[in-house]
């Protein structure tokens, strides 16, 4: 009998080590489940504490800016890299991926123009709907004037990439956008079909160049917005950013601290899906400070496929041992999440960020 007893419990350890990954995803989705189950059988109250503005927004300055360090199509590195910077891990190495919302969940943006936020959290109408379109005009204009939205509005990627290996390489220094003929008088939208993409070799190239621009802006200036700004903008962006954090009780502030959490974990990323087009979504990841949070690469647009595509390619990036853990508050990437078995935080006011954010602290998640 002893004997019995003792292989029995042998065959329960080599299941449990074989099947580790599997229990850790249980193991996450019991927590999740059990939070979202005590937290909402009750109303969502966020309470507004007594908040005193900060001088500035955490956004760091230019002696903190680091070399960029591109990759070409074919993963060699382009760029200096400087001796100092962490050696990121590889994708097959990440054991655990955060697929964020951005619009709601990570930022308080829409809501503001429509007025569902001032009603839901009882704010000033007028004032969540100036700010909300003070923000929507320094997007675009952003978008426009810095990251090629004029020319890419109607080329729009799922992924900074999707077009890399159209792109020879050629130094961009002294390249001349506004004179190359990427767009024709008479092109306007019919340049890109639904697919995506419509031209010839050496239009594909051009395409694929404002790309490759627009990454290695990104990567220069996301831990310094106000540098790419210049002046007055920055002044204005300040205080905007100073402004909507009072308005909406630190919400931003509440995601950054997760989100902080979970890139000084090892072998965690976040990874972002948006239903924005790609380019004003990274105008408002820069605008609202996650640059650093969110290395391009990690982005991915849903406006033209839809999340569950975007989650599939995701899921074949990391590969299928990683735990992911969806964070959102709509229903199209909860459903996804459901299919795709993988643990869903639905985030619905200030306290389900603070909520995530105590449990990544106790390595609940």
């Amino acid at each position: 009998f002893f004997r019995k007893k003792t292989l029995g419990t042998i065959y329960i350890y080599i299941y449990i080590y074989i099947y580790k990954v599997y229990i850790s995803n249980l193991y996450i989705w019991l927590y999740v489940c059990m939070y979202m189950t005590c937290h909402h059988m009750r109303a969502c109250v966020c309470v507004t504490a007594e908040y005193h503005a900060p001088t500035s927004p955490p956004t760091p300055g230019k002696e903190q800016e680091v070399a960029p360090v591109r990759r070409s199509s074919d993963g060699k590195l382009r760029g200096r890299k400087r001796a100092n910077d962490p050696v990121p891990p590889l994708d097959s190495d990440i054991e655990r991926v955060f697929i964020w919302d951005l619009d709601e969940t990570i930022i308080i943006f829409h809501s503001l123009l429509t007025g569902t936020f001032s009603t839901r959290f009882g704010k000033d109408s007028g004032k969540a709907v100036s700010l909300g379109l003070w923000m929507e005009e320094m997007i675009f204009n952003l978008a426009d004037s810095r990251l090629f939205f004029n020319d890419l509005e109607e080329c729009d990627q799922v992924h900074i990439d999707d077009v890399a290996s159209d792109d020879n390489g050629q130094d961009l220094s002294t390249y001349n956008f506004g004179t190359d003929g990427f767009q024709s008088p008479a092109g306007g939208g019919t340049l890109c079909l639904a697919s995506g993409v419509h031209g010839g070799v050496d239009w594909m190239r051009k395409l694929a160049f404002r790309y490759r621009r627009v990454k290695e802006i990104y990567n220069t200036y996301k831990n310094n917005v106000g540098g790419l700004l210049g002046s007055p903008k920055r002044e204005e962006w300040l205080q905007l950013r100073r402004e909507m954090e009072v308005l909406t009780d630190l919400w931003l502030t509440q995601a950054l601290k997760a989100l902080a959490l979970i890139n000084s974990r090892p072998n965690c990323v976040n990874v972002m899906v948006t239903t924005t087009q790609l380019i004003p979504a990274l105008s408002k990841v820069l605008l609202y400070g996650l640059g650093g949070a969110f290395p391009i690469e990690n982005i991915y647009s849903a406006t033209k496929t839809g999340k569950e595509s975007c989650f599939e390619r995701v899921t074949q990036r990391f590969g299928r041992r990683a735990v992911y853990v969806v964070v959102g508050d709509g229903v199209e990437e909860e459903t996804v999440a459901k299919k795709k078995n993988m643990p869903f935080w639905r985030v619905t006011c200030r306290a389900d960020l603070e909520a995530l954010s105590h449990a990544l602290e106790l390595d609940y998640l």
